[in-house]
């Protein structure tokens, strides 16, 4: 018990730190801890490693939306569609309560995926079986969908395209760690350089509660259960495209979408726990970190990663909110350009430690590529093409 706890704790400082850095993800970290594993082994338990990333990955889903929200800055695939309601309100001098809709959506996610584990248990393996076949094009149709509902399709299409084979040369690289300059680029660098580029200015930030009809939480939780327990199914979708579709089902304001938003990535996250151990698919790199490190996972570890959810979850609330009071004093105080550049400096840094400068040549051509759409007026999501494209392609070819 002593072991979990440490373990739980560890893992909510390195979700604390992969969740407010742009551009570090949990995947990312987990890898680097299945690099140390041979050494790790010596002194813990397989049990005890995947504890720890269980608790990273679920932290790290509360603490993203706060670059998101105060920086414009957004995860590489979980919450990049909470900049736009989120940097509205953050500009209204309510940042505050963007963070905090996103994070009640975070654990009513949490609370949902434990309520529907017995369900899915039982149906998940039919459903996986049934349409594992046409997963490729399944995967085309939503792509099709979401470049057709956009006004401006050309663009779509084309930056659709365009992110898709930067992806497939990048992912066909030989380099170590692919993903992190490729989503780094798209997502983080090119979001910031935008924020650069406009030279925001962050209005006196207000702590206020939230204030949001019950039947709108409802309608956004509702959503998130059946988009996200279907997209969680499908290599390549993730929580931005399940955003889109889920708020095509309900119609819902800028606060419900921020808890669609919230609760599609931490169930996303919750659902992959039940997928690895129903249907032995993994569906992001932590669990495929976990299920290498196990080997197989039992019922038992299950119901544990469940548990550590919960717990981790509530934690990770009281500190997004303390972090989140922080971050509304501060904004206003610092320089928002030298914060942009400095975050900058780091990625880059990063990504030149993992993949020396041929991570840094994806870094420069990712990021003209991930500012496009701001440029043109279009979603961030089909920049999601970067992983969608190669997916369709391996399933369809």
């Amino acid at each position: 018990m002593i072991e979990i706890i440490i373990a739980v704790l560890v893992g909510i400082l390195g979700g604390i730190f992969s969740g407010l850095t742009p551009g570090i993800h949990t995947n990312l970290l987990a890898t680097l801890l299945l690099s140390l594993s041979p050494f790790l082994l010596l002194y813990a338990s397989p049990i005890i490693l995947s504890v720890l990333i269980v608790s990273m990955a679920i932290t790290h889903t509360f603490l993203n939306v706060l670059p998101a929200v105060y920086l414009g800055a957004p995860d590489s695939e979980g919450n990049s569609l909470a900049v736009l309601p989120g940097h509205r309100m953050l500009l209204q001098g309510k940042g505050y309560e963007a963070v905090a809709l996103t994070l009640l959506g975070s654990f009513l996610a949490i609370i949902m995926g434990i309520i529907l584990t017995p369900l899915l248990l039982k149906f998940l393996p039919a459903l996986y079986s049934s349409i594992k076949n046409y997963i490729g094009y399944f995967l085309l149709l939503a792509s099709i969908y979401l470049v057709m509902r956009e006004r401006k399709k050309f663009w779509s299409f084309f930056i659709f395209m365009l992110a898709g084979i930067f992806g497939m040369s990048v992912l066909n690289l030989n380099m170590k760690e692919p993903l992190f300059p490729l989503l780094s680029s798209l997502f983080g660098v090119a979001g910031l350089l935008i924020s650069l580029k406009d030279n925001v200015k962050i209005p006196k930030q207000k702590i206020t509660k939230i204030k949001i009809e019950k039947r709108e939480v409802a309608k956004a939780i509702g959503s998130a259960s059946i988009v996200g327990t279907f997209i969680s199914l499908m290599p390549g979708l993730g929580p931005a495209q399940a955003a889109i579709i889920g708020s095509q089902i309900v119609k819902l304001t800028d606060k419900g979408f921020l808890i669609l938003v919230g609760s599609l990535e931490t169930l996303g996250m919750v659902i992959s726990f039940i997928a690895i151990f129903s249907i032995q698919k993994a569906r992001n790199g932590a669990v495929v970190v976990i299920s290498r490190l196990m080997g197989t996972i039992t019922q038992r570890d299950l119901i544990l990663f469940l548990i550590i959810a919960f717990v981790v979850g509530l934690i990770s609330i009281f500190l997004s909110l303390k972090f989140a009071k922080i971050f509304s004093k501060l904004i206003t105080k610092i320089n928002y350009q030298k914060l942009c550049i400095s975050i900058l400096i780091l990625i880059f840094l990063m990504a030149f430690w993992l993949s020396s400068f041929l991570g840094i040549y994806i870094l420069i051509i990712g990021s003209f590529i991930g500012m496009l759409p701001s440029l043109v007026g279009i979603g961030k999501n089909h920049l999601m093409g970067c992983l969608l494209l190669p997916v369709i392609l391996f399933f369809l070819l």
